[in-house]
């Protein structure tokens, strides 16, 4: 009678272990893309943006928030406006942060992710004339000395950098909040990584954080509406001496 219940034991035993191998596996969940995939086609992000729009960037030291004013600079409003709707600057580093020897400009604008870096390395815009001037708080894109070579790369004026009006830089909005917390981004690097960008482009995040691991950077830079649309950031007066 025991070896019988043994055998009852086992056969249930068996019984048991192959439902569990006939069972079906457990479904996986997609995965949530690293960006939006609209970013590998720049040629379709042309959306004309708003007359006046505020981005609120949160970064890892605090939110910033700049207000463009498209009149200021069309071409570069509507291109910062596609770019930031699409989440081109999450988690994007700000690279170059140049105070010595007096302060200069925050830079960002190389994508964390290598393949949308290459989809927008050649996808310059027109040139706007240069209505305001590049003083602390504005917010311009980089550009080459040559013409249209606009795509990407914008800088926040640390200090009066009037001298780029002439040659062609032209603003397109201003940090109306933190400014504060822009004088706080890490600016140990210098100019080190100036010279990098095309590093910095194909590596992506990955090499950032590798090679110059305090950089702060944007952890979500999303468009949001200003407390009053329908008035336009001011350009502050000039002091006189």
């Amino acid at each position: 009678m025991i070896r019988r219940f043994f055998f009852l034991l086992l056969a249930l035993s068996l019984v048991g272990t192959a439902a569990a191998q006939t069972k079906a596996p457990a479904k996986k969940t997609a995965s949530k893309p690293a960006f939006d995939r609209a970013l590998l086609d720049p040629a379709k992000l042309t959306e004309k943006a708003p007359e006046v729009f505020d981005v609120r960037m949160a970064t890892t030291k605090g939110e910033v928030v700049i207000r463009v004013t498209r009149a200021w600079s069309p071409n570069g409003a509507d291109r910062f406006y596609n770019l930031v709707k699409h989440g081109f600057y999450d988690g994007a580093s700000f690279f170059r942060v140049v105070r010595d020897p007096r302060p200069f400009v925050v830079q960002f604008g190389i994508s964390a992710h290598p393949e949308v870096s290459r989809a927008w390395a050649a996808a310059a815009i027109p040139d706007d004339p240069v209505t305001q001037s590049n003083t602390r708080g504005f917010v311009t894109y980089a550009k080459s000395p040559q013409p249209n070579t606009r795509t990407t790369q914008i800088f926040i004026n640390l200090g009066d950098n009037s001298r780029l009006d002439a040659t062609g830089f032209s603003p397109f909005g201003r940090v109306i909040e933190g400014m504060d917390v822009v004088d706080k981004f890490f600016s140990g690097y210098g100019e080190a990584t100036t010279g990098r960008q095309g590093e910095i482009a194909a590596g992506g995040a990955a090499f950032l954080e590798k090679e110059y691991p305090d950089l702060d950077k944007i952890v979500t830079a999303k468009i949001v509406a200003p407390a009053k649309p329908d008035e336009p950031a001011k350009t502050p007066a000039k002091k006189t001496p």
